[in-house]
């Protein structure tokens, strides 16, 4: 059986070592030694001057959002996970879709300014699959219009735009570092900004708004992670170049076997870098991908319709709403499997049985 992604695990001794310290300490929470080396290990390998390790990416978001103070009109993609759009609800503020691009993926920036009403306070957009959104427009657009940006990139570790993260572009960035993703902490959550006052701010957030044993600053939530998490996500720190070019090496390999498949991949951003987080294609038909999907399937290969189906049409609190190229994008994409231990000859395999499923 090839499942469509397997967690990356160290060596079970390394984190065993980390175990061991933190049965000696008994501190198991609370921002402890090793949560608190994990954020400057992650600092430094990712060039940025701030960053908080938190509960999970959707606690991120909500975090993010509550630390801007955000109110009234949230501008949002259809096309990403759901807690993109539910944090957004959560924190009671209104999500306002906008269309996805149909070669990025991401959304279409052109289309922004037209969505933007009296009652608009930010955007909130998804580097989907880790592929940079048009961040300089969106830069502009918000600075015309007084709004503050906030970038769902759960799936962008380690991408830089024009030489630096990308995490350093709005006004917060967030991140997840769920088990799934190409550097995890089992669950986990980064939550980045360049403004030290924000910072100050999320800090409070994330420890129930404590300013002091006995003082609150504001309303905050508890989004602290445990020893436990950050003592997995310090081991797996010292495997990420390893994780990177196996990642690389297999998304090199179905680009050379797929050339003659009918599906395309996302275009890229041309300044950014690739991260191999996913293996998305998008096929020429529906019926074609929904033939792959099945044919793979009977030979327990499992693909997934990330993301399907769109969210401005499926969530039961929300008014539905079509737009033309997310509908269309999302009855069409499909994610092949990948992951580290994932072998070449599977790798093989998977694009000898797409294609023949295509010509059959």
């Amino acid at each position: 059986m090839i499942p469509v992604t397997k967690p990356f695990l160290p060596p079970i001794e390394e984190y065993q070592k980390y175990l061991t310290g933190i049965w000696q300490r008994q501190w198991l929470t609370n921002m402890g030694p090793l949560a608190s080396d994990l954020e400057i290990k992650l600092k430094q390998h990712l060039g940025l001057n701030h960053l908080l390790f938190v509960t999970n990416g959707t606690v991120a978001l909500q975090m993010a959002i509550k630390a801007l103070d955000l109110k009234g009109e949230i501008i949002t993609t259809p096309f990403s996970f759901v807690a993109t759009t539910s944090s957004i609800v959560w924190e009671g503020c209104q999500p306002i879709f906008v269309d996805i691009d149909k070669d990025s993926l991401n959304i279409d920036a052109s289309k922004i300014e037209e969505s933007i009403t009296d009652k608009t306070t930010a955007i909130l957009a998804t580097h989907v699959y880790g592929n940079p959104c048009d961040v300089i427009c969106i830069e502009k657009i918000a600075k015309k219009h007084n709004l503050k940006v906030i970038y769902d990139g759960a799936h962008a570790f380690g991408v830089k735009v024009n030489g630096k993260s990308l995490f350093e572009y709005g006004d917060i960035s967030t991140c997840s570092l769920h088990a799934t993703k190409l550097y995890h902490s089992g669950e986990g959550g980064l939550v980045i900004t360049k403004d030290k006052e924000i910072l100050k701010k999320l800090a409070f957030i994330r420890n129930f708004g404590f300013n002091g044993p006995e003082a609150f600053s504001e309303l905050g939530l508890n989004g602290k992670n445990s020893e436990f998490h950050a003592a997995m996500g310090l081991t797996n720190f010292f495997h990420i170049q390893t994780i990177h070019e196996k990642r690389k090496e297999l998304t090199e390999f179905y680009d050379a076997r797929l050339k003659g498949l009918h599906a395309k991949k996302p275009i890229w951003h041309k300044e950014g870098t690739l991260n191999y987080a996913y293996y998305p294609i998008v096929f020429e038909t529906e019926e074609l991908m929904l033939a792959c999907m099945e044919g793979l399937k009977g030979h327990e290969i499992y693909t997934r319709r990330y993301f399907y189906p769109s969210l401005a049409n499926t969530l039961p609190y929300l008014e539905k709403k079509n737009f033309e190229i997310t509908d269309d994008i999302a009855s069409r994409v499909m994610c092949l499997p990948l992951y580290v231990n994932l072998s070449l000859e599977e790798v093989e395999l998977i694009c000898r049985l797409l294609l023949r499923i295509q010509n059959n």
